[in-house]
C-alpha cells in the first residue's frame, strides 16, 4: 500500500512538472502577445505557433486533477472547495484565452478585445499557478480536513512571489519556444525577451528559495537533506546554463528551448522533495494535514489507476510526439494557418 502511495505521489508531480513544460510555454507566449506581435501577420504568426498543439498541452492539468481525485480525494475535496474563486477564475481565463485563440484571425472587428482575452487568459494562470505552489509550500489553515481560509488568505507575500516566479518563468519559456519557431524581425525580438526574461527569472528563482527558507523551512530543510534533492538542485543549474550557452547561436535554439524546459521540470521536481508526503500542509497544526499516506485512495482503486496510468501515459507521449514532429519548423510571415 504503501509502495502505491509513493508512486501516485510520484505520478501526480510528473504530471505536473508536464504542464508546467508543455503548457507553459503557450501561457508565456500568450502573456507576451502584446508586445512581441507588433502587426497582425506577427500576432497571426505567434497563434499559429501553438495553434496545433495547445489545447492538448492543457489536458496534463485536467489530467493531474483527474490523478489527484482518484488517487488522494480527501485533498482532491479540500483544494477544490478552498481554492474555489481561485480556480474559478483560472477556468474562466483558460476558457476565454480559448475563445480568443480561436476567434482573433477571424473576427477583425472584435481584434481588439481577443488580443486582450488572450494575453489576461494566458498571463492569469501563469501567475495563479505559482500562488497556488506557494501556499501549498507555506501551508493553508485547515480545520477538521477543510480549508478554513479566505481567498485574501491564499494572496500572502510568499505565494505572491512564487506566483511572480512562476509567470516570470513560463513567459522565459514562451520566448524560447518563440524564438524557436519564428525568424526575420520577430524572432530577433523573442530572443532579446528570451534573454532579459531569463535573468529576471533566475532572480526570482533565488528570492523565492531564500523565502522558502523563511516561509516553509520544513519545505526548504527537507530538499537540502534529500540526495534526490540537491541532484535536482544540480540538474537545475545545468538547465541554466545550457539554456544560456545555446541562446549566443541562432542554431541552438531549440537547445535553449529544451534547456528552459529541463530548468522548469527540475523546480517541480525540487518542490516535489520537499513536500514529500505532504499533499497539503495545515499552517500551524501539522497533525491536520493531509499526506501522501493518511488520505489515499484504497489499494484497489490506485492499483487499477497505475495499470490505467501505464497504459495510457505511453499512448499520449507517441501521440505528443508525432505532433510535435509534425508541426516542427519556423514559421514564416506570409505562410497560412487556421489561426
Amino acid at each position: 500500500m504503501e509502495t502505491l502511495q509513493i508512486v501516485w505521489f510520484v505520478l501526480v508531480a510528473v504530471l505536473l512538472a508536464g504542464y508546467a513544460v508543455l503548457d507553459g510555454f503557450d501561457l508565456g507566449v500568450g502573456a507576451l502577445y502584446p508586445f512581441l506581435g507588433k502587426t497582425a501577420d506577427e500576432q497571426r504568426v505567434l497563434r499559429h505557433s501553438i495553434g496545433p498543439v495547445w489545447d492538448a498541452n492543457e489536458v496534463w492539468l485536467l489530467t493531474g486533477g483527474g490523478a489527484l481525485f482518484a488517487a488522494f480525494p480527501p485533498v482532491y475535496a479540500t483544494v477544490f472547495s478552498g481554492f474555489y474563486l481561485a480556480l474559478m477564475l483560472v477556468l474562466f481565463a483558460l476558457i476565454f484565452r480559448a475563445v480568443s485563440l480561436e476567434f482573433a484571425g477571424h473576427d477583425p472587428a472584435w481584434a481588439p478585445l481577443w488580443n486582450v482575452a488572450f494575453f489576461a487568459g494566458s498571463a492569469l494562470p501563469a501567475l495563479l499557478f505559482g500562488v497556488a505552489a506557494g501556499n501549498i509550500h507555506r501551508g493553508v489553515p485547515l480545520a477538521a480536513g477543510e480549508y478554513a481560509g479566505t481567498f485574501f488568505t491564499l494572496l500572502n507575500p510568499y505565494a505572491l512571489l512564487c506566483g511572480a516566479m512562476s509567470l516570470a518563468l513560463f513567459v522565459a519559456h514562451g520566448a524560447a519556444w518563440t524564438t524557436l519557431k519564428t525568424e526575420g524581425a520577430l524572432r530577433e525580438r523573442a530572443a532579446a525577451v528570451r534573454s532579459a526574461t531569463a535573468w529576471v527569472a533566475l532572480s526570482l528563482v533565488l528570492a523565492a528559495t531564500a523565502a522558502t527558507a523563511v516561509a516553509a523551512p520544513e519545505r526548504f530543510r527537507a530538499v537540502l537533506t534529500a540526495p534526490l534533492g540537491w541532484a535536482l538542485v544540480a540538474l537545475l543549474a545545468l538547465a541554466f546554463g545550457w539554456a544560456r550557452l545555446s541562446m549566443k547561436d541562432p542554431a541552438r535554439d531549440r537547445h535553449a528551448f529544451y534547456g528552459s524546459a529541463l530548468v522548469l521540470a527540475s523546480l517541480v521536481g525540487i518542490g516535489a522533495v520537499g513536500q514529500f508526503p505532504m499533499l497539503l500542509p495545515a499552517l500551524g497544526a501539522p497533525e491536520a494535514s493531509l499526506t501522501a499516506f493518511n488520505s489515499s485512495s484504497s489499494t484497489l482503486t490506485l492499483t487499477v489507476m497505475l495499470i490505467v496510468a501505464a497504459v495510457g501515459m505511453p499512448i499520449v507521449l507517441v501521440y505528443k510526439t508525432i505532433v510535435y514532429r509534425a508541426f516542427a519548423g519556423r514559421l514564416s510571415l506570409g505562410e497560412g494557418g487556421p489561426y
